[in-house]
């Protein structure tokens, strides 16, 4: 659907309604893809709600999820979803498809109302001053199995599968988070080669700069030979660097933003805005305007940096959906966010890029490998963070929910990163039933399987298991489903047939298997041949 404007006119709303009443009865289930790769994403059945964030936590997480949107209605039974969704059928194991083809003019928001079993299909785009043609809203609607409408979907968008190859790699954050030092990377890089463990990609997360934003600042009381000698020795091992930035946002305390407050966005009353808190910052963060002259000239520097004069192979760029909180008269939030993502794919070249904290549909065939799931926790589940109802919070629970809700993005959009799994023993307060299941499901559903364990440590059983988890990330899914109170994954690997059975609470279940059945431990899973 396009608008012509003949005279200069003012978006209020575009939407369109499907009325799904003759049909609804025949749906079991409404997939909600969440705003950004944080964001939980999963199927909800229609007398459930999306939880509201609490007001005591509205000031610090408002911008990290679509919480500051006015279109987004609450409710039991309103789902909504961000750029795609589908309907699961009750009978014959298909899907209907409701899919946005481009994000590139404004996101698209899916709202399914079971109460009035009806589809409202809206693009973001309130308020955009408009004296031309806008193509506002083109999607796809398409029912059968899963794999066959996705991959309608992404050939209509005529976007290219990802060129890079599955890869398993090594980070520091899940060990160490920012107290790294060039003895720590060293000793984990060596570990791998010790242990005679090859390593596609080993990358160093947050720690190694003086502040966030401040990219080129290295703390040299950590890395005193320099981040270009982190790099040579990384390559010394054949595996790829990585490093991790943050390149659209900077703490208050950095220096970009106390001596270039001119370069961020600004409220009515032209102060920065934060868009988001992180207490192992030093606070408040701020977001860099992305068409500022003088920024875009900073970050393309910064890259040539890493990329060229230090010679990282991959960046890990995070907290990218600040760059678009907030639309402007002339562009909307979705056409900010794509122009942000094509800028970054044109400073990095052929260089690889794992996108996070990005909304989805911009990063589609702009990223290589994408998360498609919020931070695991050192524990199952992050009990403040869930009192809040933060959708993007740190959890183990949450982290695994949205992998096996999309699943079916991998290779299509880019290659899934479902985030790391740990099997070292200290250092947090998993359960070895918990650690396998991680490591399982990020195997089996992802295809860039990261560890921040110091494998130095590691037994024998603990090797073994790091072993497995290289053979089944080669796994090609077929289908994933929740029955009651687990999740049954179907997937091929090295030419033969399987079912995992994943349990992911805190309670017992039985599960059916043809003439028996098998009872799974709380937070169990496991594989067998189908």
């Amino acid at each position: 659907m396009d608008i012509h404007a003949k005279q200069q006119i003012v978006l209020e709303k575009v939407i369109w309604k499907i009325d799904c009443s003759k049909n609804h009865q025949d749906f079991s289930t409404v997939f909600s893809n969440g705003f950004q790769s944080w964001s939980e994403s999963r199927e909800y059945t229609f007398d459930e709600k999306i939880p509201k964030l609490k007001g005591i936590a509205f000031p610090l997480m408002k911008y990290y999820g679509d919480y500051h949107f006015p279109q987004i209605k609450g409710g039991k039974g309103n789902i909504h979803s961000w750029t795609y969704t589908y309907l699961r059928h009750k009978k014959g194991n298909e899907i209907t498809l409701l899919a946005s083809l481009t994000e590139r003019m404004a996101y698209t928001i899916f709202k399914y109302d079971a109460n009035k079993k009806e589809l409202t299909i809206e693009k973001d785009c309130g308020g955009l001053e408009l004296s031309h043609s806008y193509p506002v809203l083109e999607f796809i609607q398409v029912t059968g199995k899963d794999k066959t409408v996705f991959d309608q979907w992404f050939s209509i968008s005529e976007i290219k599968r990802p060129k890079v190859k599955p890869a398993f790699g090594w980070t520091s954050w899940y060990n160490y988070y920012t107290k790294i030092n060039e003895e720590i990377i060293l000793g984990n890089l060596n570990a791998f080669s010790d242990k005679k463990i090859p390593l596609d990609i080993f990358q160093i997360d947050d720690g190694y700069q003086q502040r966030v934003g401040d990219w080129l600042q290295i703390n040299t009381a950590k890395f005193p030979k320099g981040m270009k000698h982190i790099a040579d020795a990384i390559h010394k091992k054949k595996t790829k660097a990585g490093l991790w930035l943050a390149p659209f946002v900077a703490e208050g305390q950095s220096e970009v933003f106390l001596k270039n407050k001119d370069w961020f966005l600004k409220d009515d009353k032209g102060k920065p805005v934060a868009v988001g808190y992180n207490p192992m910052w030093s606070g408040w963060f701020y977001a860099l305007d992305i068409y500022h002259p003088k920024v875009r000239e900073y970050l393309t520097s910064v890259f040539h940096v890493v990329l060229q004069q230090w010679g990282f192979d991959m960046v890990k760029l995070d907290f990218l959906y600040g760059a678009a909180v907030f639309p402007r008269r002339d562009k909307t939030r979705g056409q900010i966010m794509t122009d942000g993502m094509e800028f970054l794919r044109q400073v990095c070249g052929d260089k690889i890029i794992l996108g996070c904290g990005v909304p989805l549909g911009p990063a589609f065939g702009r990223v290589d490998y994408c998360r498609i799931g919020a931070d695991i926790h050192l524990s199952w589940e992050h009990g403040l963070l869930k009192f809040f109802n933060n959708r993007e919070r740190v959890s183990t629970m949450i982290a695994l929910r949205s992998v096996l809700g999309r699943w079916q993005l991998n290779n299509h959009a880019f290659l899934n990163d479902p985030d790391v799994f740990i099997l070292r023993k200290e250092k947090n307060k998993l359960t070895p039933i918990q650690q396998n299941t991680i490591v399982t499901l990020n195997a089996i559903l992802g295809r860039l399987i990261f560890t921040s364990d110091n494998i130095e440590e590691y037994d024998e059983e603990q090797l073994c298991e790091l072993q497995a988890a290289r053979k089944w990330m080669y796994s090609e899914v077929e289908q994933v489903r929740q029955l009651s109170d687990y999740y049954e994954i179907s997937f091929q690997n090295e030419g033969k047939y399987y079912k995992a059975y994943a349990n992911l609470w805190n309670k017992k279940t039985r599960i059916g298997l043809g003439n028996g059945s098998l009872e799974l431990e709380p937070y169990e899973t496991i594989i067998l041949k189908a």
